[in-house]
């Protein structure tokens, strides 16, 4: 009779929960692990690397001071730091947006249609991410795994499936159906609101 496997979980999330329990080294591995794909992810978003740069850092204070709120079993810790990155950097593309419609309203200058395509564009793109997201949380764990490793975590389809100890065939399958169903939820949701 097969004895059942007791899933530890990946260094990264062991870091995490150990730092969530007041583990100043812990974080510091943690930090170690994710800071220059944080970096990363906040600059494909701001495009300045000096931005980048201040979001990453607020990024990664915010994840010191929430650790305690994480939840393995809503995804990879991974996932959840690159999530908190990309909503702080999206958050200051923004605020710098909106900055910039206010000095230009205040100059008189710019008209109140290129303001409402700016902000229907913003409140279209805030809505697929949040379908897409929505759809994540709805695939098998084992394809969601799949995908937060290769597009969130970066890792190739040959480390992916390293970590998730299968053949390399079956986790471009999992992978190449989750993207399916993703986009099969993700369009619906857009139809349902047309």
């Amino acid at each position: 009779m097969p004895t059942p496997r007791h899933h530890d979980p990946d260094p990264l999330t062991a870091s995490l929960l150990r730092a969530a329990a007041g583990d100043t080294d812990a974080f510091t591995e943690v930090y170690d692990e994710v800071g220059g794909r944080v970096y990363g992810i906040t600059l494909r978003v701001v495009r300045d690397h000096h931005q980048a740069e201040e979001v990453a850092q607020e990024t990664m204070i915010e994840v010191w001071r929430s650790c305690s709120r994480f939840d393995p079993s809503r995804g990879s810790a991974g996932a959840w730091i690159s999530t908190m990155a990309h909503h702080r950097a999206v958050d200051r593309v923004r605020s710098s947006s909106a900055a910039r419609r206010r000095d230009t309203s205040w100059h008189g200058e710019g008209s109140e249609a290129g303001t409402t395509d700016s902000t229907f564009q913003e409140a279209s793109s805030h809505f697929r991410t949040r379908s897409i997201f929505a759809a994540l949380m709805e695939l098998p764990p084992t394809q969601r795994r799949a995908i937060e490793l290769a597009y969130f975590g970066g890792h190739t389809y040959a480390d992916v499936a390293q970590l998730m100890q299968a053949p390399l065939g079956t986790t471009k399958t999992r992978i190449r159906n989750a993207l399916r169903l993703l986009r099969e939820k993700v369009d619906a949701s857009l139809i349902e609101i047309a």
